[in-house]
């Protein structure tokens, strides 16, 4: 079992920047961020397979949104700047020990462990 805790959301308005957190209790072959904004499904928005590194985003927050990890805090972030309205959802951290799955890792199903979520609010 993998528990894992997000923090950092709040609420900014256009333009500014927040930085999420999520603490995990086990090392994970793939660490995710999602979101969900009400009356929507829940969408992929970065991941990164922490042994190498390797990190994708959806086109939407590229360039925009950074993942990160400290391994040694077990520790995962999102750095999210320049942050639209649109951005304003319920943010969840995701965690996988899989090595391998044939779903693609920025859908939902791929992963295993979920947080609670931290809501993040972008006014205009």
């Amino acid at each position: 079992q993998v528990q894992l805790v997000e923090s950092g959301g709040g609420s900014v308005q256009a333009g500014g920047s927040l930085r999420l957190s999520c603490a995990v209790s086990k090392w994970s072959y793939l660490m995710g961020w999602f979101r969900q904004a009400p009356g929507k499904e829940r969408q992929g928005v970065a991941v990164m397979y922490t042994g190498s590194g390797s990190t994708r985003y959806r086109d939407s927050v590229k360039g925009r949104f950074t993942i990160s990890q400290d391994s040694a805090k077990n520790t995962v972030y999102l750095q999210m700047n320049s942050l639209k309205p649109e951005d304003t959802a319920m943010y969840y951290c995701a965690a996988d020990r899989r090595a391998y799955s044939t779903v693609d890792a920025l859908d939902p199903r791929r992963f295993t462990y979920w947080g609670q979520g931290t809501q993040a609010t972008v006014s205009s």
